[in-house]
């Protein structure tokens, strides 16, 4: 979604970082190219004139002026503006103390209302709550056929007394029941069978029409819930913001959540919507499947369009993926000296493939913007083939890939609708895998890094252009005259290396000061 805004300020900023002190000039440069890619982008201009102002004042400031690296501390200015312009801090539901709670949803026709109620639904669903879908949205045709379905792939009961409009698609049809109705009756159900949260799916607009809008409003008297979430399609633009303000004067919705956030528009109404209305962004939507929907945290999001990653989200996809005694059973595994296998290799990639699509989480790295091209290019596809090789192969083939001779490798080709040279490069690159594997096991660290083995191919031999260490007597010391006397005075470190790091520093200081983490990583690593 922002791909062409998140290129726009990276090339902005590394202009930036070649300059060692920062004049008047140069800040306003900067501003300037960032005002255009916000533009560009179709972000409010009120927002822009807003933010670049904002930018600039305090780029010009004292703290930019000081600072050690006054690039670095524009970037740090940019990127808490971007955070600020998306809401600030993240917030979750207000839930109520005496349930049910009530979610009301609304906005224009084709956001993706029905759709989002499910993956909402199975969200709650997932964090042990009992939530009921009500079917209010009587108007569009088919809308409630379509959300029973929602509901059924989600696993969450659909109240729908009324069919609605049962009209072809496409037509404008007559609403048959009363949605007002039906949402008051939905929210008795829900009390009586002791569902916790009712989220009320409300008809779609395909304009400010007034009419519905006072529908909308009703069914809020009639309901009285406890979050309005307005629901808006990320790819529409500057109409965004006339949008939204309508919705609120109408409905006066508490929170808004973003569709369609994986469409290649330049999204500027994700970052235009919470400055104009003053409300929270509370989630996203970032996919067709259920499963593609997230809490929405401005300072990730302002991190991806920074090109700085969004670690923690993909560690908090990671944890709901993978299976926590898999994972103990294949860490005391290699702790154990026991070589990875195939298998083992199998079950990963199974468990990879569960936390959803490989090009989202390559693009939830740092600096992978600057592979864009690359991981466009990235075809998911590619570990399907992989995994039908693999299991192509026996389970004495998989335990042992050594017995693979060139039969096998042709059967195995056959097998999986590969070549042999597809089958060759993999067990190549899983030879490499293994090999950095038995590594870490032996705690080695990771190969390549100094003091902790090499990699696949950079060991044994000299590299040409690369120095050979001074030769050594039989006694360790060495070679050359002035060092060994150096060494007999105390002058210089013996030929042992000092233990307690792999980098060969010895131990670290008592008195070190410790690592800064990212705010919220600490949880993942068990302090």
């Amino acid at each position: 979604m922002f791909a062409t805004l998140s290129d726009r300020l990276t090339s902005t900023f590394k202009n930036l970082r070649t300059k060692g002190r920062l004049s008047e000039a140069d800040i306003d440069a900067t501003v300037r190219e960032i005002r255009r890619a916000l533009l560009d982008a179709d972000v409010a201009v009120s927002v822009v004139r807003e933010f670049t102002g904002t930018v600039r004042e305090r780029a010009l400031s004292a703290e930019v002026s000081g600072a050690l690296n006054p690039a670095q501390q524009v970037v740090k200015i940019v990127n808490e503006e971007l955070v600020a312009i998306l809401g600030g801090e993240s917030r979750g539901l207000n839930l109520a103390k005496n349930p049910p709670t009530v979610i009301m949803l609304a906005g224009l026709q084709g956001a993706g209302k029905t759709t989002l109620a499910g993956k909402l639904a199975l969200n709650l669903r997932e964090q042990g709550h009992t939530p009921l879908l009500v079917a209010a949205d009587l108007q569009r045709p088919n809308a409630v056929t379509q959300l029973k379905v929602v509901g059924e792939r989600a696993g969450v009961p659909v109240y729908a007394p009324d069919p609605g409009n049962q009209g072809a698609e496409g037509q404008s049809g007559v609403s048959t029941g009363d949605p007002v109705t039906v949402a008051r009756a939905g929210v008795e159900t829900a009390r009586s069978r002791q569902h916790d949260v009712v989220i009320i799916d409300t008809a779609g607009r395909l304009g400010v029409d007034a009419d519905l809008m006072q529908q909308a409003a009703d069914i809020r008297d009639a309901t009285n819930p406890d979050e309005i979430l307005f629901v808006i399609d990320a790819m529409i633009g500057q109409d965004a913001v006339a949008t939204a303000q309508a919705f609120a004067e109408g409905v006066s919705f508490t929170g808004v959540v973003l569709s369609k956030l994986d469409g290649d528009a330049r999204g500027g109404a994700a970052l235009s919507v919470a400055r104009v209305t003053g409300q929270p962004i509370l989630f996203a939507s970032t996919g067709e499947k259920l499963t593609d929907f997230e809490v929405f945290h401005p300072d990730r999001m302002a991190s991806r369009i920074l090109d700085m990653g969004d670690v923690l989200t993909l560690i908090e996809q990671a944890e709901k993926a993978f299976d926590a005694d898999q994972a103990q059973d294949m860490a005391d595994k290699l702790a154990s000296g026991k070589d990875f296998t195939l298998a083992d290799f199998l079950v990963q990639m199974q468990q990879m493939r569960n936390m959803g699509s490989m090009k989202k989480m390559l693009g939830m790295l740092p600096g992978m913007g600057q592979m864009r091209e690359a991981l466009d290019n990235f075809d998911e596809r590619e570990v399907d083939r992989v995994e039908a090789i693999v299991r192509s192969m026996t389970p004495g083939e998989r335990e042992n890939p050594k017995i693979i001779n060139g039969s096998r490798r042709a059967r195995i080709a056959k097998g999986s609708g590969v070549t042999t040279t597809d089958v060759n490069q993999l067990l190549e690159r899983f030879a490499g895998a293994q090999k950095m594997m038995k590594q870490m096991s032996r705690g080695g660290g990771m190969p390549g890094m100094p003091g902790m083995g090499n990699l696949p191919g950079m060991g044994g031999k000299k590299q040409r252009g690369r120095q050979a260490p001074a030769k050594k007597n039989k006694k360790g010391r060495s070679g050359n005259p002035a060092k060994r006397v150096a060494e007999q005075q105390g002058l210089t470190a013996g030929p042992s290396t000092p233990t307690g790091s792999a980098f060969g520093m010895g131990g670290a200081a008592k008195d070190e000061a410790p690592l800064e983490l990212p705010p919220g990583l600490e949880k993942f690593l068990g302090r």
